[in-house]
C-alpha cells in the first residue's frame, strides 16, 4: 500500500481513492465479474460521505445553539445551549478532516441550523429570531478551529442580523 497511514489520517480521501481504484479495476476485462465492482466503490465512498455528513449535522447543531441563545437571551436553558454549542463543535473538529472543507455543504448546515433553533425554540414558547441572514456568516475559519470562539460568533450572527433589517 503506497500510503499506509491515508485511512486513519484522511478517510474521505482514503474512500475516493479506492473507489476510483476499484473502478479502473472494473474496466479490466480480464478480472472476473463476479464481484459487483461499481457497488463496492460506490459503499466505499458512502464511508466517506457518511463522515462529511456526520461534521454537517454536529456543526448544523452548534450554529443552532447558537441562534438559540441570540433568539431566546432569558431562556432558563442558556448556559446549557454555550455548554452544548462548544461540546458539538469540539465533537464536530473530531470528525473533521482538512479535505472535507471544501465538500461541505454550507449552505445546507446554515438551513439546517435555522430549522433545529427553531424546533429547540418553540419547547421554550420562544421563536426564532427575525432577519437571520440567508448564509451563515461565520466563515469556515472561524467554525472550524479549537478553541471555538462561541462569544465571536454570538457577536457575527447578531450584527449580521442587524445590519440586515437596517
Amino acid at each position: 500500500m503506497d500510503q499506509p497511514s491515508l485511512y486513519d489520517d484522511d478517510i474521505v480521501t482514503w474512500a475516493e481513492q479506492q473507489a476510483a481504484s476499484l473502478r479502473e479495476l472494473a474496466r479490466r476485462p480480464e478480472l472476473s465479474n463476479r464481484l459487483d465492482w461499481e457497488n463496492v466503490g460506490e459503499a466505499i465512498e458512502g464511508v466517506g460521505r457518511s463522515q462529511i455528513s456526520a461534521v454537517e449535522n454536529l456543526l448544523a447543531q452548534t450554529l443552532a445553539h447558537v441562534i438559540k441563545q441570540l433568539s431566546a437571551p432569558d431562556a432558563s436553558p442558556l448556559e446549557h445551549w454555550r455548554k452544548d454549542a462548544g461540546t458539538i463543535q469540539i465533537a464536530a473538529m473530531a470528525c473533521y478532516e482538512p479535505s472535507m472543507r471544501q465538500r461541505l455543504n454550507w449552505d445546507k448546515i446554515w438551513m439546517s441550523a435555522r430549522a433545529l433553533a427553531k424546533l429547540g425554540l418553540t419547547l421554550y414558547g420562544d421563536t426564532l429570531m427575525p432577519d437571520l441572514p440567508p448564509q451563515c456568516p461565520l466563515s469556515p475559519d472561524e467554525l472550524l478551529v479549537i478553541p471555538f470562539d462561541i462569544d465571536a460568533a454570538l457577536r457575527q450572527i447578531a450584527e449580521s442580523t442587524v445590519l440586515k433589517s437596517a
